[in-house]
């Protein structure tokens, strides 16, 4: 399902059976990716009140920009199937095409561009949601704490800039626990479209990630309690063989006793 909804969305990356170079630098550059998918909101909040001037909001626009090019042509040149690649990835070349930053100057739409890199975010995770569910299906309960941290303050800080009724971001950051943990106060809402839309979104990250952590956590209590289990059982192997060792010493005394016995007795006789 994954898969279809990348290549629906034009981010489906290198396919498993091009060249192993290929699929090999592919995984590597989709940690870049996904810090870019985590910077845009970050970015956009900083832009949106005022903490970065346009100039330094213009130069990690042309950072997010490079990342993309460098990793299209870099993939490019290395997969068998080219045509393939960039059929499959065709938001990449949009991407490229349609967002150079050099551009926006000269576009009335400029903050509609900017404005749609949150839906970008949106796509970049998603590409990158099967490596992500893999690794977090591994059991690692801190890296599910940190991953829940940050969605709490990234959607904390979408939302605070999406619904104004929010208030502040530590309102933001409030609601998106209590909407990730399906808990439900009602106290901090969203009352606007958009708002609304966004918070659709983190109900459903919400059941992803809170039942994998359930999961995660449920599994470590029980595979803890598993192994106090097989330690107390190894100790008891310990000791039962401890204990057949000494009743083996015992019964190979006795029966050297008995043996010693017989002799004399047999001397005894003789003797008489």
């Amino acid at each position: 399902m994954a898969i279809k909804v990348t290549r629906l969305l034009g981010f489906t990356g290198v396919d498993p059976r091009e060249r192993p170079l290929a699929v090999k630098w592919g995984e590597y550059l989709e940690w870049p990716v996904l810090l870019v998918a985590l910077w845009i909101p970050i970015q956009w909040y900083l832009e949106e009140t005022g903490a970065f001037t346009t100039i330094i909001a213009h130069e990690f626009d042309w950072v997010i920009w490079l990342v993309f090019l460098f990793e299209t042509t870099l993939l490019t040149l290395l997969v068998r199937d080219k045509k393939r690649y960039l059929a499959n990835n065709w938001m990449n070349l949009i991407i490229i095409g349609a967002g150079i930053p050099a551009e926006w100057a000269y576009t009335p739409l400029v903050g509609a561009l900017r404005n749609l890199r949150l839906l970008l975010m949106i796509f970049l995770l998603v590409r990158v949601s099967r490596r992500l569910r893999l690794y977090l299906a591994g059991g690692r309960i801190g890296s599910m704490l940190a991953i829940i941290g940050v969605a709490i303050v990234l959607s904390g800080i979408i939302m605070s800039r999406l619904d104004h009724s929010i208030g502040s971001v530590w309102d933001g950051m409030w609601w998106a626990w209590v909407t990730l943990s399906h808990t439900g106060y009602g106290d901090v809402v969203p009352h606007n479209g958009a708002g609304r839309f966004f918070a659709a979104l983190i109900i459903l990250l919400g059941v992803v990630l809170i039942s994998l952590f359930t999961a995660n956590l449920s599994a470590f209590l029980i595979g803890s309690e598993v192994e106090k289990v097989e330690k107390e059982e190894k100790q008891a192997d310990v000791l039962l063989l401890d204990l057949a060792k000494r009743m083996d010493r015992i019964e190979r005394l006795l029966e050297a006793q008995a043996a010693k016995d017989t002799r004399s007795s047999a001397s005894d006789t003789r003797l008489d």
